[in-house]
Parts: structure tokens; sequence; C-alpha cells
């Protein structure tokens, strides 16, 4: 009988305080949450997003040397311009909620990591994959829905190559103290269509295509979408910042 005195006193107190308590001492009231109105669709942006491509021109993007971008807008798209170089926005973010849509080209005669491949960087250093994978065999660490080069999605939620693909990212951005220490890593989960791809992933650092990835001290940094050299269409891209 004695193996059962503790939880059993555990619980007499737990109840006699809570007897002596009033419901008001566990409610507060503020500060108040702000109040948001949804889109008025699923995947529209919500009130307080930042709509960073609405179809009509790239105002809040920038190429990666700072000058104007070179990529096009077709049929209310942004689309890759091979050679041009990768697009930034100019506004810089930490902890955010990103929704985006992006559509492969035609495959052609390429395959693997040559085929429709592009990427979302986060903080301009952490890359979510962007690639068709309408059967189209590659690394799992490399293909749609990864974390590049560090965890492999947990399904393949990627559709039919042709037909537009929706990511919902949502993104804790690490933390740095005293002399660029890292004090947190930087935490992401990913939505593709739908379809839970990465579950609170903790990152390990970048995401380099050679080597192993490390932290290194930053701050707010820009959101940049990859040229790779395929005509990716980007869309309906807005951003909370959290």
């Amino acid at each position: 009988m004695k193996r059962f005195l503790l939880p059993v006193m555990a619980l007499f107190l737990t109840t006699g305080i809570s007897a002596q308590m009033v419901p008001e001492e566990t409610e507060w009231y503020s500060p108040k949450p702000p109040k948001v109105t949804p889109g008025n669709q699923p995947g529209m942006p919500p009130s307080d997003a930042v709509i960073l491509f609405d179809g009509k021109d790239l105002s809040q993007w920038k190429s990666e040397d700072d000058s104007a971008p070179r990529w096009e807008i077709r049929e209310g798209a942004m689309v890759v311009k091979p050679g041009t170089g990768s697009v930034k926005t100019k506004q810089h973010f930490g902890d955010v909620q990103l929704h985006i849509e992006f559509k492969s080209p035609d495959p052609k005669n390429h395959s693997g990591q040559n085929r429709g491949n592009s990427g979302i960087f986060l903080q301009s250093r952490y890359e979510v994959q962007v690639l068709d994978a309408d059967n189209n065999e590659t690394y799992v660490n490399g293909m749609v829905g990864s974390i590049y080069k560090q965890q492999a999605p947990l399904a393949n939620a990627y559709t039919k190559n042709g037909e537009w693909q929706v990511y919902d990212i949502y993104w804790k951005a690490p933390r740095f103290g005293t002399g660029g220490k890292l004090e947190s890593p930087a935490m992401i989960t990913v939505v593709l269509n739908g379809i839970l791809v990465q579950n609170n992933y903790i990152l390990k650092g970048t995401t380099p295509y050679i080597g192993y990835p490390a932290y290194e001290a930053h701050g707010r940094l820009p959101l940049m979408l990859q040229d790779h050299g395929t005509e990716v269409a980007f869309r309906n891209i807005w951003i909370r910042d959290l």
C-alpha cells in the first residue's frame, strides 16, 4: 500500500488547493489578440498579410545584387527567367507564416534535380525544396517537400506536372545571443497541398548543396526564391510576420 501513498497525497493536495480557488484566479482578459479577418476562400490572404505577389508586378522583390528583378510575369504568375539569378523580398522577416503556390514547367527530357527545380529560402538561408515530383526519382532529402539535404518529407504530396502546388509554411527563426552563440535553432512545419510533410522539424543549420549544415548568426533577412535554371512559376504569395 505504501507505493500508492505519494500519488494519493498529491491528488489530495491538488484538490484541496483547487477547492479554495475561484475561477477568476486562472482567467485573464488582456492583452487581447488582434482581430484578423480570414481570406474569403482557402488560400487567400488574411487581413494582416503582407502581399508579396498578387499577379500584377514585382514591386516587392529585387535581384540578389539588389537590382530590379528580371523574372517575367505570365498570366498572373511570376516565372523564373533562367540565368537572371534568384530574387528576394525587399522586406526582411523573422518568424513567419508563408503561403506560396508553384507550378513546374514541362519536364521535356529533364529528370532528377534538373526537373522543375527551384527553392523557397526562409531568411535567404534555409531551403524548402521546389521540384517536380511527378514520376521523378531523386534523393529523398532533395525531393519536393524536403528541407534540402536535411530532412525528407513525411509524404510525397505533389499532384501532377502542370498543376498548381500549394505550400503553407510555418517558420520559427533561430535565435542568437552574445557573440553569435546559437540560443535556439530554427523550426519549421510545412504543409503541401493540405498534407503535412514537415512536422515541427528542428533544423541543424543552413541547407548547403555540398557539406554539412551549420548556423551563422544573423537577424531578420529576406525571403528568397531560387533561379535553378528552370521556368518554375509562382503565384499567390503572401506572408504573415509573426
